[in-house]
């Protein structure tokens, strides 16, 4: 990975002298100002800092109102966002809703529940070990996404919750020049619930122009007994109509698994830097019925270039009786990520809140 001013700046180019100029944006430094964190005179940790004034965590988070959305960051560029922290509430993971917009664009390039973004749609914690997002105890939410910018980057969080939400946040960036052959971060967010019988489950779709599609997460509730993950992912490249340019095999094998992911008659699941099936939620006998299953696969070694167009499906798939497959009704919401230039189509619409609630 070669750097340039600050971008992409792997383990081999550490030592390499740059240009950029490092800011962070959190509630200590609304703006990221250099020299200006710290200074808050009031703030959620104001009470508690009573004795001791400003320098000393008076502002180390805010409140997001129900119905409102609250402004993270506005950066004017060009700049990298190389790393985003966060932490709120796990009953809050599909009610606040991340956006991010590039260069005053009208509709965000990435609109999706703050939970899924990073892995955690089920809204019970479960932590990641990968090398794009890391989610470690407890709730602290890590983002290490490239995501540059020319004209400006605006980040949002919206609350589509009945309360009120507190949130921690930090925003690390750098100031540099971007190349012309950087592409923009996007993620969208789509939900089938229940899945329509002999109907596959929609990734991606309407994606129009030049970029690379680098990762999948799935939060999958099985509503069948049996196994259910004999489905095939399907990369619908530039043009391709009823057949894919590439085919995956089975859900557990583009997850990086095998078989089931049995051993000795137990899901396992794992946490890898570029994949995991790390979350498997048990029916308790009472009130959780359905076996729930979180899963990721990062195309950072392997990325899936396309020129013109975009469509990604996966298949629901279990057994029938006498060896016959057999399509099924799960509730499947998927996270796509990817990068493209710029205009993108809009992100289809997610909904209500009853309609991306946890239930």
């Amino acid at each position: 990975m070669t750097a340039f001013n600050g971008i992409g700046m792997g383990l081999g180019n550490l030592a390499r002298i740059s240009n950029a100029r490092s800011r962070s944006i959190s509630p200590e430094n609304f703006t990221g100002e250099k020299g200006k964190g710290g200074m808050a005179a009031e703030g959620t940790g104001a009470n508690c800092a009573r004795d001791l004034g400003p320098g000393w965590k008076i502002s180390p988070s805010v409140m997001v109102k129900a119905g409102t959305a609250f402004t993270m960051a506005e950066i004017d560029g060009p700049g990298v966002i190389q790393h985003i922290w966060l932490t709120c509430p796990v009953e809050t993971w599909r009610s606040l809703i991340l956006n991010l917009y590039w260069d005053d664009e009208e509709t965000p390039s990435v609109r999706v529940p703050v939970g899924d973004f990073f892995c955690n749609g089920w809204c019970e914690r479960s932590l990641v070990n990968s090398l794009p997002v890391s989610v470690n105890p407890a709730n602290g939410f890590n983002s290490y996404w490239e995501m540059p910018f020319r004209g400006k980057a605006k980040i949002m969080m919206e609350n589509i919750g009945s309360e009120s939400s507190v949130l921690y946040y930090q925003i690390d960036y750098t100031l540099t020049d971007v190349p012309a052959d950087m592409a923009y971060f996007h993620a969208q967010w789509r939900r089938s619930n229940p899945l329509q019988f002999k109907e596959v489950h929609t990734i991606l779709d309407g994606v129009k122009g030049q970029g690379q599609f680098v990762g999948t997460y799935l939060a999958w509730q099985v509503n069948s007994n049996h196994w259910w993950g004999e489905g095939e992912i399907k990369f619908y490249l530039d043009g391709d109509q009823d057949f894919p340019t590439i085919c995956g095999t089975g859900t557990e094998d583009y997850f990086g698994g095998a078989w089931n992911w049995d051993m000795n008659g137990q899901y396992v699941t794992y946490s890898t830097p570029f994949l995991g099936m790390h979350q498997h939620i048990k029916p308790d006998g009472l009130y959780k019925a359905n076996q729930r299953f979180g899963m990721y696969r990062w195309h950072i070694m392997d990325p899936i270039r396309f020129e013109d167009d975009l469509r990604v499906t996966i298949q629901a798939l279990g057994w029938h009786s006498n060896g016959r497959y057999y399509p099924l009704r799960d509730d499947i919401a998927s996270t796509a990520f990817w990068y493209q230039v710029e205009p993108h189509c809009p992100n289809p619409e997610l909904g209500t809140r009853d309609d991306l609630e946890v239930v």
